[in-house]
């Protein structure tokens, strides 16, 4: 009878810990950002990531929660790759608005 008990209090304690540990850099930043994003809008966004830019581009859009003249910097930015960059982000940006609306 104990060894159930103990085994779920175990589970339920290691469920936030898991979630926390496995925040992608966008959840990560968005959670840390102060324009208060609440869990479940951070968690979606990071799924909307997760479906539309490689682990590069989430780094690195991660960056413009803490840093938003480095998302205009390469916005306007002439450089391939930068340009290149934007489109992926800018698809990233629409379709999270749509599906997490916000």
């Amino acid at each position: 009878m104990k060894k159930p008990v103990l085994a779920a209090t175990l589970v339920a304690l290691a469920l936030p810990l898991s979630t926390i540990a496995h925040a992608g850099p966008i959840e990560s930043a968005c959670m840390r950002s102060d324009r208060g994003g609440s869990r479940s809008l951070c968690g979606c966004i990071q799924q909307v990531a997760d479906m539309t830019l490689k682990n590069g581009d989430q780094r690195r859009a991660a960056k413009f929660f803490s840093d938003p003249d480095e998302a205009q910097r390469v916005r306007m930015s002439t450089k391939d790759a930068d340009n290149a960059f934007w489109g992926r982000y800018k698809n990233f940006g629409e379709t999270a608005q749509a599906y997490c609306g916000g």
